[in-house]
């Protein structure tokens, strides 16, 4: 059964993300380095927002590719509360459509797939963890900026 260890790599990278992220505070939430870049409360409903992307085209109805729309609803002004209720939504979606798949269709190759080259669905968990670290590393960076010690993920 490959769910159970594709749920507990879900389940670690989420862990991950909210002890990296822990340090923010809600003043923290529309902190951005630049005007151009994402708050910290961005770039987690981002991560979220592409976490849902990755699970809908690996295992829902396909691949939307309107990357400018993406950016914009990250962009949209939420508070940092907000942004981490997201993920958490994300993640508990990701984890129950995950863990309900059966080996069939986790090996079956994503259809018509651009971003994932014709890899099995299940390489979408790979992805999101990819993805996640991605945004997990930035957010470090911006603990940094303003003055925070990041906690050790994986501690």
């Amino acid at each position: 059964m490959l769910a159970p260890g594709l749920v507990a790599q879900l389940e670690s990278a989420h862990k991950f993300f909210n002890t990296t992220t822990s340090i923010f505070v809600e003043a923290d939430g529309g902190y951005s380095p630049t005007a151009e870049m994402y708050t910290v409360a961005g770039q987690i409903a981002h991560a979220a927002d592409t976490l849902d992307w990755f699970l809908e085209g690996a295992l829902g109805k396909g691949w939307d590719m309107d990357f400018e729309a993406a950016i914009e609803r990250a962009k949209v002004p939420r508070t940092l509360s907000e942004a981490r209720a997201m993920l958490d939504r994300a993640f508990s979606r990701a984890i129950a459509v995950v863990g309900a798949a059966s080996d069939a269709t986790l090996l079956e190759a994503i259809p018509d797939d651009p971003i994932l080259d014709g890899a099995p669905r299940m390489a979408v968990v790979n992805a999101i963890t990819d993805h996640t670290a991605h945004h997990r590393g930035s957010l470090a960076v911006y603990a940094r900026l303003l003055g925070k010690v990041p906690p050790m993920p994986y501690a």
